[in-house]
């Protein structure tokens, strides 16, 4: 290997030689993989080389140092270009490189910050890098009030995707000046020509209809590219440079050719591409430090109590929500809170009335706003971001990949279940319990009582990783005392005795009919348990076990479909028990339901008081 001595200052760098030198490695990398994407590399090595030398400012032994500039690669596949990056920043060796999607190599085949600490997201899944650059755009010119930039370096095919443009509009409308997306132009999917092919002219009108600045380059100009950052730079709006590019750039029977995308070259096509771009090179750049300004901080106030209601009264959960997390805006200056234009439903809107200013709205685009928690999550802020629970599926993509992303946020979801009422089933949440419990290390969560709300928001605050919390539309009584105390991983048993014969379980809305049953059931002298499992996952198992021992069968209650939902997580409860698995009755959504009163839905879906008393019946006969 021929080494090239240090450079101390980017502006000594020869820029074509560092692009020379992170193809070269790019080769290396998936070659010795055997696996890869080396054209997709190859195509932006000006585009990241020109950003390296010259405009890129970031600490590599402070990562997470609040002024460093935030680097997204959205076309995750490129990351042979990032670790090639890495090596040139000195921060990655030629043998760790070369390490490269080996098992438990950090180094792994799209970009994942369990394993690299100078990853922000994982990306891989295509259309997400912009939207959460988006949000860290957001927390640097609202929140921190820093001057840091947030570069997204995007594929042309993934241009295609919806999420993209939902993030052009927001950041328009925000004035994210601070943002710059490059588009890596290279022509080639991976099966053949992209939409637009090399029609830079009209990626370049799009951005300007979304209010961008748009720039449009030959991406392996390195006089070109210098330029269009540096306009980039000087904008009162955000920028989006079009770079005309070659896959496999540079190297001849790789260039501008079909059917190489995802593929590594064996070791004599390996051999052959370096006879032409040159022998490895070990240049090491000295990138430019941030500066050191200390962020905004709103100043916490944790003496700020948490609202309380009483008993006998009656309040909605998702009432609950908003006036919790109002609190929590006060008692932790770092909580932001966003919603995607039904605030005045999820009562978000609490919190923007009184925290205006960490409240940020996303319309009706519910991959941006989860992809914007995301960005203000990896930032250390308590992200929480609100909608109705059935368009949570919209953006499920976001949701599994911000826990790949090791991010912290906080979602919930309103509007859930039959229990709506006769705004019909395109509004009614009936697979997000099963949705939200199939995430990594996901927290979920189903109160059924306001100050058990309150309660379980201040917890969520608290949570690491993807939590989400199910809230019900209508008002229901208050059940606990604010004084009473929850846990996540914990539950609530509200009927016991030892003459119990048979247990139900239920949350939300159902606990409430679940209530009604066990009072009806007590006239006619059938004693059961009833348990309150507001957390879902974890779940208590211990409190399961013990009622299954204590009463041979359960029945459970839920506001969801029958696939994935409480009565699977009661299940499961018991999978990885001694103990024999009981009998578990599960009363769900079995049917798709139609328009009605909320009372009028439970009672066809099965799943009102009526219901459950008969089942109860039914059950201790069988």
């Amino acid at each position: 290997m021929t080494t090239v001595t240090e450079t101390t200052s980017p502006s000594a760098v020869d820029v074509k030689a560092l692009a020379r030198q992170l193809r070269v490695d790019s080769i290396r990398c998936t070659t010795a993989a055997g696996s890869g994407h080396p054209t997709s590399s190859m195509s932006a090595a000006e585009l990241m080389a020109v950003l390296m030398s010259k405009y890129l400012r970031f600490d590599w032994a402070a990562p997470h140092h609040p002024n460093n500039d935030r680097l997204i690669f959205s076309k995750g596949h490129a990351c042979p270009l990032l670790y090639s990056m890495y090596k040139a920043a000195g921060v990655v060796s030629d043998h760790e490189l070369l390490q490269l999607r080996k098992f438990h190599s950090p180094l792994q085949g799209h970009p994942n910050p369990h394993v690299l600490k100078w990853v922000d997201v994982a990306t891989g899944s295509l259309g997400q890098g912009l939207p959460i650059g988006v949000g860290m755009a957001l927390n640097a010119k609202y929140v921190d009030n820093l001057p840091y930039r947030v570069w997204v370096l995007l594929g042309d095919s993934e241009m295609a995707e919806g999420s993209v443009w939902e993030a052009f509009d927001k950041a328009s409308y925000y004035k994210l000046n601070n943002l710059v997306a490059i588009i890596d132009m290279n022509r080639l999917g991976q099966r053949g020509e992209t939409d637009l092919g090399w029609n830079s002219a009209a990626y370049a009108a799009r951005a300007r209809a979304f209010g961008w600045h748009a720039i449009e380059i030959d991406g392996h100009s390195v006089s070109a590219v210098d330029a269009a950052y540096q306009q980039a730079i000087t904008q009162d709006k955000p920028t989006c440079i079009i770079a005309k590019t070659e896959k496999g750039h540079g190297v001849s029977f790789l260039a501008n050719k079909d059917n190489w995308h995802g593929k590594a070259l064996n070791k004599d096509e390996e051999a052959k591409a370096l006879v032409e771009l040159g022998a490895p090179t070990n240049i090491i750049i000295a990138v430019a430090k941030p500066q050191d300004i200390k962020p905004a901080v709103t100043a916490d106030n944790p003496s700020a109590e948490m609202p309380e209601y009483a008993l006998g009264n009656k309040e909605a959960t998702r009432k609950a929500y908003g006036d919790a997390l109002t609190v929590l805006g006060t008692r932790f200056g770092d909580t932001v809170a966003l919603d995607a234009e039904v605030s005045n439903s999820t009562h978000a809107d609490e919190f923007k009335k009184a925290h205006p200013a960490r409240f940020f709205e996303m319309f009706i685009a519910e991959q941006q706003l989860l992809g914007a928690a995301v960005g203000f999550g990896v930032l250390g802020k308590k992200a929480f971001a609100s909608t109705f629970a059935a368009f949570f599926t919209r953006a499920y993509d976001q949701i599994r990949m911000a826990a790949i992303s090791n991010a912290t946020i906080r979602l919930v979801g309103s509007h859930a279940g039959v229990s709506i009422g006769q705004d019909g089933p395109s509004q009614m949440a009936l697979e997000d319990l099963a949705m939200m419990r199939c995430v990594c290390d996901s927290t979920v969560l189903y109160p059924s009582d306001p100050n058990q709300t309150a309660q379980l928001t201040l917890l969520m605050a608290q949570q690491k990783g993807i939590s989400y919390m199910r809230t019900t539309r209508e008002k229901t009584p208050v059940l606990y005392p604010p004084t009473e105390t929850f846990a996540i991983g914990g539950s609530k048993t509200l009927r016991q005795s030892a003459a119990d014969k048979l247990t139900i379980i239920a949350a939300g809305i159902t606990l409430h009919e679940s209530i009604k049953a066990a009072d009806a059931l007590a006239k006619e002298g059938i004693a059961v348990r009833l348990i309150d499992l507001y957390s879902v996952k974890p779940i208590d198992k211990a409190t399961l076990h013990k009622a299954a021992s204590d009463t041979g069968k359960l029945i459970v209650v839920e506001d969801h479909w029958e696939e994935g939902g409480l009565g699977d997580a009661v299940l499961d409860a018991f999978t990885s028990s001694s103990q024999p698995l009981p009998v578990v009755i599960k009363l769900a959504v079995k049917k798709m339901p139609g328009c009605g009163t909320p009372a009028e839905l439970l009672a066809e879906a099965g799943i009102d008081a009526a219901a459950i008393a008969e089942a109860v019946r039914a059950a201790l006969k069988g």
